[in-house]
């Protein structure tokens, strides 16, 4: 397990799965927003790719996010994209409606960068967000990572184009959070 300040970003458990599944997934607003593809339903049971971690191969880590006090289940967060040759890799989060606000995000992210940089040894961590994921955006730059380009009109979601942020950090301009 991996600690922040707020969270505890640990392995998934059978039984994070119908609760992500029913407040990340199976609504498609949230859905379309969070994936690169279009929403589409998962029929109950089914193996979801996004939810199962087991059969993922070495270039994504996932995580289930919990509370660190009480340990009540708020999302999910990734690792994605990983390049051990250019030692890069991707960040991605999704939290649960009712934990968003709260600051986990931020502390996600933390946790996440040292997981990237100290643990895996990673030089650059990037995050792809829609232009007006204001939260996400906040997240980022509270943890030192730089818009470095906007891509117009890239995101198609939900019947029209959304720009898309993309955001890095250095290792060596990382300022790690004492507590993660």
């Amino acid at each position: 397990m991996l600690s922040g300040s707020k969270v505890v970003l640990r392995a998934r458990y059978e039984e994070d799965i119908p609760i992500l599944r029913t407040e990340l997934y199976d609504d498609a607003v949230t859905g379309s927003r969070a994936e690169g593809a279009p929403w589409r339903p998962v029929t109950p049971g089914a193996k979801d790719p996004r939810l199962f971690v087991d059969d993922q191969g070495p270039e994504t880590v996932s995580f289930s996010v919990v509370e660190r006090d009480g340990g009540a289940l708020v999302g999910t967060a990734t690792l994605w994209g990983i390049d051990n040759h250019h030692r890069a890799a991707h960040i991605g989060l999704g939290l649960l409606p009712s934990a968003r606000g709260k600051g986990y995000g931020s502390d996600v992210v933390a946790v996440l960068c040292h997981y990237g940089f100290v643990v895996r040894g990673l030089h650059r961590l990037q995050i792809e967000t829609l232009a007006d994921n204001h939260g996400m955006l906040r997240s980022a730059e509270h943890n030192g990572f730089v818009r470095e380009g906007v891509l117009r009109s890239s995101a198609w979601v939900l019947g029209e184009f959304l720009d898309e942020v993309i955001l890095g950090l250095l290792a060596k301009d990382w300022k790690p959070n004492a507590t993660s």
